[in-house]
């Protein structure tokens, strides 16, 4: 479908903890269709009659910039099924594979795949300190199960902070998951395509702070990408290859980003898997794509495409 054909419906804002984020790349994202030929109109999913559009409208396909709970966890995705609207990214069963850590890691351990060990912490059911710092030493990270931007992680550098960080944490999500710290480089991956899937450049990642966190994710100077990463030809493949096995572990189409850590020992570890990677001025998605001559337009168009397939 050529793009001034193509009625997009750009899904942004939402009601989750990265709103602003949201809406930081839904406006990126727009600026680029417009550029690429597209008709685009925003649909902000916090505001139900702007939802209600989707019915109405005649779009020809969704544009999702939604991130966090309510929207890159299958629950827009259903509900574009349910409208016949095809949509970029990963359909319902995936995006909520991977938007929730915990059952993401199950996946890639059944499938052989490197991951660090992790407990499971549910909100109202007991935990013991001791057993966890037995299990996976100090110092452990925290994180909710089902948020993103690094929303609530902790790095719990004594076990006296646990019971702290834990309960910190259960104010944002009800499911946790406590996982061994692995110190070392920080990388990600990103994959697009839907039958066939092309691994783009391996980024590094150099975080102003002690980890790659919300404040180094988005604020201007938090982070500094290296594109590509500082690896070994050898690493670089098989970051790559990670990459692309857990997109076709977790049955993902369209694009995913999976973020690793290369230890001391030179082995690599994968955290976790974005069905919807960030699309603003400082996200890692159009930085690796540029890498390989593809402009922000043409990215935002290569999406469309393969949701359109």
């Amino acid at each position: 479908m050529n793009p001034e054909n193509c009625k997009v419906a750009l899904l942004y804002g939402g009601t989750s903890g990265e709103r602003s984020i949201s809406i930081a790349s839904g406006e990126g994202s727009q600026a680029a269709l417009i550029e690429a030929g597209y008709q685009v109109t925003m649909i902000d999913t916090a505001e139900k009659d702007q939802i209600m559009r989707l019915f109405s409208d005649g779009f020809d396909v969704a544009f999702l910039c939604l991130h966090g709970k309510m929207g890159e966890d299958g629950t827009v995705q259903g509900l574009l099924e349910y409208a016949g609207i095809p949509y970029t990214g990963s359909g319902v069963l995936s995006s909520a594979l991977s938007m929730d850590k915990a059952k993401a890691k199950v996946m890639y351990e059944r499938a052989g795949l490197p991951t660090p060990p992790s407990i499971d912490l549910v909100r109202g059911e007991s935990y013991e300190v001791d057993e966890i710092v037995r299990s996976l030493g100090i110092p452990c990270v925290v994180k909710p199960a089902t948020e993103g931007s690094a929303l609530g992680v902790f790095i719990v550098e004594n076990d006296s902070e646990l019971t702290l960080r834990i309960e910190e944490a259960f104010e944002i999500d009800n499911h946790l998951v406590v996982e061994k710290y692995v110190k070392g480089i920080e990388l990600t991956a990103a994959v697009l395509g839907n039958e066939t899937i092309e691994a783009l450049p391996v980024i590094e990642i150099v975080p102003s702070h002690e980890f790659y966190d919300f404040e180094s994710k988005y604020a201007p100077g938090g982070s500094q990408h290296i594109c590509p990463a500082r690896l070994s030809d050898e690493d670089t493949a098989k970051v790559q290859q990670l990459a692309v096995d857990a997109h076709k572990v977790l049955g993902c189409r369209g694009v995913s980003r999976t973020d690793m850590i290369q230890d001391g020992e030179g082995r690599i570890w994968l955290l976790e898997t974005n069905t919807i990677p960030g699309m603003t001025s400082t996200s890692l998605l159009p930085d690796a794509a540029r890498a390989v001559g593809l402009g922000f337009p043409q990215l935002c168009s290569k999406l469309v495409q393969l949701a359109l397939e």
